[in-house]
Order: structure tokens, then sequence, then C-alpha cells
């Protein structure tokens, strides 16, 4: 059972790691610093440089927003949404989708799903649908650990405890399909793959969130929305292929347990139950 198709593909994961070390004991010989092999790791020099480097691969968004920007003018394209807009670094949200019936979609752009980042966001009052959509651009991330972090450890926390209603999730970046991110969908039928500039895209990963808050008293259990009923999902649903037997279903079961306050997260599939947590409690700073 699994909260999400895809794996982590291993035997990249083992070139990183090999590689990683290649770096820590060799990166003396690059450059052209002059110094000596420990002088060189004395000076900080190198873990300088690291840091440098994740601090530039975690800051910038250029390339995430590029990849959404594409993806929605493909959509407007193809009719199956009717506006879009960047909601502008003013606002605690990323874009303003208009759809055909005139509702408005607010979509909420995250990385890996698995850091305090995705703790952060609020529903905008003029929002019809609320929308968190991943966007994990590193290929040796862990796509099932991520996915159950952030929809169990974090999102439920906060929609519990906060009120803050999510219509739903998509899991999906311009790294599924690749090598570094082998999807199930594509190795079963490549002509799923629909391609949008220079990316060849698998079906989205879609998960389909309750339409109401869980409480302990008087909605301990409340069921997830229908594909249909959440209309931005199900433009993603329609643009890009899926069926009917991926979608996901996530439902929240809250109660009182002494003191504390436990949520049973649960995903089906196909009617099928892939993932089911223990009643975990609610603890937040």
């Amino acid at each position: 059972m699994t909260v999400i198709p895809c794996e982590q593909n291993q035997a990249l994961r083992q070139k990183i790691e090999e590689f990683a070390e290649v770096l820590k004991v060799e990166s003396h010989k690059l450059g052209q610093h002059g110094l000596s092999e420990q002088e060189f790791y004395n000076s900080g020099l190198f873990r300088g440089a690291i840091e440098r480097i994740r601090g530039q691969y975690s800051a910038t968004m250029r390339d995430k927003r590029d990849f959404a920007r594409r993806v929605l003018n493909h959509m407007q394209d193809q009719g199956f949404i009717a506006d879009w807009e960047s909601a502008g670094d003013a606002n605690r949200h990323d874009y303003s989708v208009r759809l055909p019936s005139g509702k408005i979609a607010v979509i909420e752009l995250k990385g890996c799903l698995d850091g305090n980042n995705t703790n952060i966001f609020e529903r905008p009052p003029h929002a019809h649908e609320f929308i968190i959509w991943s966007v994990c651009t590193n290929p040796g991330a862990d796509p099932r650990h991520n996915a159950w972090s952030g929809i169990h450890t974090r999102l439920s926390a906060e929609i519990i405890f906060r009120e803050q209603r999510v219509d739903g999730l998509i899991i999906w970046d311009m790294v599924c399909g690749t090598i570094g991110r082998p999807c199930p969908k594509l190795a079963a039928d490549p002509a799923r793959a629909t391609s949008i500039g220079p990316y060849a895209l698998p079906p989205p990963c879609l998960y389909v969130f309750p339409a109401t808050i869980p409480a302990p008293r008087n909605n301990p259990n409340p069921s997830a929305q229908a594909i249909g009923d959440v209309q931005l999902l199900k433009a993603f649903n329609d643009c890009f292929g899926c069926q009917p037997e991926e979608i996901n279903s996530v439902t929240f079961e809250v109660q009182h347990r002494g003191a504390e306050t436990v949520r049973t997260t649960r995903i089906h599939r196909a009617g099928i139950l892939e993932r089911e947590s223990s009643a975990t409690a609610i603890q937040r700073a």
C-alpha cells in the first residue's frame, strides 16, 4: 500500500551518495584556490561553497514558477480553465485561477512537503477552492515520505487546528517521469505523456480532501469530496488524462483523547485503503 504510486530511484540515490563522498574527499583538487589539502578543509571554503549552493537551490522559485506557468497556460489554451494570474508577492498564495463556471480557485505552490514551509498557508476569503500544489525538484527526494509527511504530519494538523480548509493537493512537477523519478503510469503506457515545452509529463497525482473542517464533537470524520466537486482538480484530471482509479481520497478522523486532540489520516485509491495513520496527537508550538 502506497501514499503515491512512484517511489525513490534507489540507484540514483546510491549514485548521489557515492558522488557526495567523492566531493568530500576530492574537492580540494578543484578550482584555483591555491590552498593545500589541509588548508582547504580547515579554511571552511568547502562548507561555505556547499551552503551557498544549498541556499541557491532552496531560495529560487524561478524554475518552479516557470513550470507552473507552462502548465496553466496549456490548460487555458485547451479550455480547461478560463484564465489565471500570479497573485504577486503581497499575497500569501501564488495563483488565482478563474474556472469556466466563474468560480475562483487559489493555488499555493509548495516544495517537497516534508519541511516547515508546508505549514505556512492562508486560504483567502475570495477562494471558492483552495489547492496546495507540491513541486519537488529534488530527484533524490523520497516521494512517498514527502507525500505522507505533507498530508498527515503537516496539512492535517493545520486544517484541524487552524480551521484552514484545503480542498485538494496536487503532487506533480518537472522531475515526474524522468530518470530521477520514474512514473509507473508512463511505464505502463508511455502514450499517456503530455508534452509541454521541454517536458513530457505523466498524469498528475491528485488528492481530494473533505469539504468541511473535521471537529471532534460535531464533524469527527467528514468524507472526502468527489473529484467532480473540486473543479480545479477536475480540470487537471481531464486535461492530463488521469484515470478514476488513480484519484486519491483523503479523510481525517478527529477525536479527543484525554487532554489531547488526535487525528487519523486515511488515503483511499480505487476504493482500497492505501495508507492509514495511527491516532496521532496534534502538536504545534
